[in-house]
């Protein structure tokens, strides 16, 4: 199977090793996440394990997300009983607030099952997929590291401008996907090759040198990392 783990970012912090060196490590709050499904190449096209975080009230739970994880009586199970139709299985649980899936091998995956931080017991990197901070509105400089204007004799007041954007006679309008000013941040970024630096399974914490994307408290996808070196 393909390692990964869902979680939350707790925060920023530092920790020292056995040579005294400090290292800047983020704390994931990961897992234990539920087995909600198991797809296979035969019924899905594709394997896959699809993973459940965090419980969800049930009277904020919608009849599909609690029909997802148990079994409800309903007319159209009854008849799919009825006519011999198999039934998927079900991971019997409360209903999950985040919920992903990790493409990769499932030996030894059942549905119902809880996995926990131990999953990464000898993963020596990971990569952290999250969304970033929002930044609202921002301007050219900001958002695509545009070096501005000379702040020298002649420019005045567009310092931070982003400058001419046409193209002259031909063809005579702005051409798609011209970089300006916009919406930046609040994406799906990715942080690759992380260290793990501890693992606590007793808290299920899990501590990566360096930053990671997104607020804390913010929804985070861990996984093995597939980067060679």
């Amino acid at each position: 199977m393909t390692t990964g783990l869902l979680g939350r970012k707790v925060g920023m912090t530092q920790i020292y090793d056995d040579s005294g060196t400090v290292i800047p490590v983020t704390v994931i709050e990961a897992g234990p996440c539920h087995v909600l499904q198991v797809k296979t190449t035969e019924r899905d096209g594709y394997e896959a394990v699809q993973l459940g975080y965090l419980d969800k009230p049930r009277r904020l739970a919608s009849r599909s997300q609690r029909g997802h994880v148990a079994t409800l009586e309903s007319k159209r199970q009854r008849s799919r009983s009825t006519a011999g139709a198999p039934l998927s299985a079900k991971a019997d649980c409360e209903p999950k607030r985040f919920i992903r899936e990790f493409r990769g091998g499932t030996e030894g995956i059942e549905v119902g099952q809880q996995l926990g931080v131990d999953v990464f017991t000898d993963v020596k990197a990971v990569d952290v997929v999250g969304t970033s901070k929002g930044c609202g509105t921002t301007g050219a400089m900001k958002r695509h590291n545009f070096k501005g204007q000379r702040a020298s004799h002649g420019v005045k007041k567009c310092h931070r401008h982003v400058g001419g954007i046409g193209s002259s006679a031909f063809p005579s309008r702005v051409l798609r996907g011209k970089k300006m000013a916009g919406h930046y941040g609040a994406s799906r970024t990715t942080a690759r090759n992380l260290k793990v630096v501890r693992i606590d399974t007793v808290n299920n914490l899990l501590l990566v040198r360096g930053a990671i994307p997104g607020p804390n408290g913010g929804y985070l996808m861990i996984r093995r990392t597939n980067k060679i070196g």
